[in-house]
């Protein structure tokens, strides 16, 4: 067995070391090259998902942006559908007072032609299936303690039980109240007489 090289082997082996270096040299090259492409798409996949989160943003603005409107459109629309009504009910409430005019005519009312009030009281009664179809009903307080944000106080009458002062002794106009949704509008106060007790 031989202790030693020839130079022969020597040779080889100087000859293999050096391409053992060239290619550690190229495969560092190649590891560097490998690391700053892996650092731009590390930056550029960075980019992305900042892109992609303003994006995001933009797209839930916009979605928020067309809810808000959409909800106010209905809601002017829900509004303006009130305001046409109440519009309406604002012209249909004096042909009832002309209508409760003529019914209380009792002296008259009683020597009107039957088949005329007939026909009458059916006019009065689709104009009041109106109001019920709008939620209005008409307010009798008569009896009633008299309430200034309610009523309307047209004058007074001189009562002598202590009971019936600020009553309500009578109803000159009936007011009007519209339900909406689970409130109570009024819609015009009753002008009432009131009781005002004198000994």
């Amino acid at each position: 067995m031989k202790d030693f090289m020839d130079e022969k082997e020597i040779d080889n082996e100087l000859e293999l070391l050096d391409e053992d270096e060239s290619f550690t040299e190229e495969l560092e090259d190649i590891e560097e090259n490998s690391a700053q492409k892996i650092k731009k798409l590390k930056q550029q996949l960075k980019e992305c998902e900042k892109e992609k989160m303003e994006h995001l943003e933009n797209l839930h603005r916009s979605k928020a942006e067309f809810l808000n409107g959409k909800r106010r459109l209905e809601e002017e629309r829900i509004q303006e559908k009130e305001r046409a009504v109440a519009v309406q009910i604002d012209k249909l409430l004096p042909l009832c007072d002309s209508f409760t005019m003529a019914i209380s005519d009792k002296k008259g009312w009683a020597t009107t032609d039957e088949t005329w009030r007939k026909g009458f009281e059916n006019i009065y009664n689709q104009l009041q299936s109106i109001l019920v179809s709008y939620n209005v009903s008409a307010v009798n307080p008569e009896g009633e303690e008299f309430n200034p944000t309610i009523h309307d106080a047209m004058t007074t009458v001189p009562v002598h039980d202590a009971n019936m002062h600020n009553k309500i002794i009578s109803v000159v106009q009936s007011g009007y109240t519209r339900k909406v949704g689970d409130k109570e509008i009024l819609i015009r106060p009753a002008r009432v007489t009131i009781g005002e007790y004198v000994e």
